[in-house]
């Protein structure tokens, strides 16, 4: 079944001049909990991620390694950034390298094209530049130095030198565009979310914009400027194209038409590339803007953004070695309300872990199948006459669905989460209140027990389906031993917007054994 509505989101191209840590794989489980919950509901997904493999810092990382540029990100993207999908179990549907020849020759056309219509001009340039950032900075993000940097103008972001750099460049008409964007960001109010950074930029834009610096000639690991190779394109500009180079921008029509545009989820420290300056460039280049950009928060570890130059970056194999993917996805997404900064300790994901996925949903996922197994042989009952507790588990299903669908459309995935929670935490109520070890015990109570069992495990095949998005090994695992995989089909074609149904798991499904979802860890670190 398909909805016929194209769902192209994507995560930050990744600049992967070091290893990937937790706030990476942050953006990247939340990208693709929409993607899979989208495409569960029969929306044309296509999921899109991938890699930055150009620019100054870039070729001085692997300088320091003893590589060439080519041979450095070919190390790290295959021992480090693709196998972190694997480590997440991320189901994307296309990974983008900016070295690749797809992307190379279409960013040649775009900027071009751009050019010919009169928005590239040349001029001479004088700025201080953050080579980590590769970004000129703004008045407001220079600070003075301290200890060792002491007299010198540094990143506001990575505390390090800026250098002054004097270069002819060609300059792209950003200040052109000024009152195209706010008029954008008036008549698309969420084009940019969350409010907080919608107002950021909208305040920025008002300041005024002045134009962008597209190329360097001081160094050569770029894309060359199609109209004169002794210049390689912008960095920032060569990335932001992937996203549409990706999916058939000036090679494949149809492709594009059927894709374009997407939705960008984040960071929030690099907002304003995505909202000030890409559709500026797709508004010269006469291509449609992105349907809305998203901006989450950071990663804090000991109340300090998470950051490889600072080294306190955490491996996500650090936390999936410990508790596993499902246990970083839902961690990450429940904890922390998506677009807010939030802060992770190794305390607050063992406790959250124990008490929401082990004693919550895990051992409501056990002793259901357990029962059904003891009491009715392993085959799921049918349901008598309900009663009030009975059909008050339908309506938190059915509420419950509803409200998650509507958060994804917020982006609030925090928000389907807790929607979605509501769910387990009724069926462990009803559980212990309706007794079914009682209800086995008096033969006359036979129906009643079939009643409470099929609406506990009615239940679950709601959650499996709701959960599967966010927690997609574990719920695969409660789909087969509900015996749903033989009587309903593969968990991932259910239909994820009909989820809050009654009566969908029939009666007669073979119940099978079910180890613990989430076992019990020894957690440490």
């Amino acid at each position: 079944m398909t909805s016929g509505r194209s769902f192209y989101i994507t995560t930050p191209i990744y600049y992967p001049s070091d290893v990937p840590h937790i706030g990476h794989g942050y953006t990247t489980v939340a990208v693709d909990t929409l993607a899979r919950w989208h495409r569960q509901a029969g929306d044309d997904t296509w999921m899109l991620t991938g890699t930055d493999e150009h620019g100054q810092k870039m070729m001085r990382a692997a300088s320091a390694n003893g590589a060439t540029p080519q041979e450095w990100v070919d190390k790290l993207v295959s021992e480090s950034w693709s196998p972190l999908l694997k480590t997440l179990d991320v189901a994307n549907d296309d990974f983008i390298r900016t070295t690749q020849p797809r992307h190379e020759e279409r960013v040649k056309q775009f900027v071009q094209a751009i050019y010919d219509r009169g928005y590239i001009y040349a001029g001479e340039f004088e700025a201080l530049y953050c080579v980590g950032c590769e970004e000129f900075k703004t008045e407001s993000e220079i600070v003075d130095g301290e200890g060792p940097f002491e007299g010198l103008k540094v990143c506001a972001i990575h505390s390090k030198p800026l250098e002054l750099l004097q270069e002819k460049n060609y300059f792209f008409k950003l200040s052109e565009f000024q009152d195209r964007l706010l008029e954008l960001y008036r008549s698309v109010p969420d084009f940019i979310r969350p409010e907080s950074a919608r107002n950021e930029v909208v305040s920025f834009v008002k300041q005024g914009l002045k134009d962008l610096s597209i190329s360097r000639s001081t160094f050569d690991w770029g894309i060359t400027v199609p109209w004169d190779e002794s210049h390689v394109i912008y960095v920032w500009v060569d990335a932001l194209l992937n996203y549409a180079t990706a999916v058939g921008y000036g090679s494949d029509p149809e492709e594009f038409a059927r894709r374009w545009p997407a939705y960008h989820v984040v960071g929030k420290d690099i907002l304003r590339f995505h909202a000030v300056i890409w559709p500026a460039m797709l508004l010269a280049a006469g291509v449609d803007v992105p349907r809305g950009v998203f901006a989450h928060g950071w990663l804090l570890v000991g109340g300090e953004k998470m950051s490889k130059s600072k080294l306190t970056g955490i491996a996500p194999t650090e936390i999936t070695d410990v508790f596993g993917s499902d246990a970083y996805r839902f961690y990450f997404l429940s904890a922390i309300a998506f677009g807010q900064d939030g802060s992770f300790s190794w305390e607050d994901l063992s406790a959250r872990y124990q008490a929401e996925l082990a004693n919550g949903f895990g051992n409501l996922a056990s002793r259901t199948t357990a029962m059904i197994d003891r009491y009715f042989a392993g085959v799921v009952p049918p349901a008598g006459e309900y009663l009030q507790a009975d059909l008050g588990i339908q309506q938190t299903v059915r509420d419950a669905a509803a409200a998650a669908d509507a958060a994804i459309e917020r982006f609030r995935i925090d928000e389907a989460i807790a929607s979605i929670w509501t769910i387990v935490d009724a069926l462990n109520l009803y559980i212990t209140e309706n007794e079914p070890w009682s209800l086995a015990k008096d033969d006359t109570q036979r129906e009643r027990l079939g009643t409470v069992l099929y609406t506990a495990a009615e239940g679950l095949r709601a959650l499996a389906v709701l959960l599967s998005p966010v927690t997609p090994i574990a719920t695969g695992k409660l789909w087969v031993a509900l015996g749903a995989a033989d009587t309903l089909g593969r968990l991932e074609d259910q239909h994820i917007r009909e989820a809050g149904g009654w009566g969908i798991l029939p009666p007669g499904a073979t119940v099978t054994a079910l180890a613990p979802l989430f076992p019990r860890v020894e957690q440490t670190v």
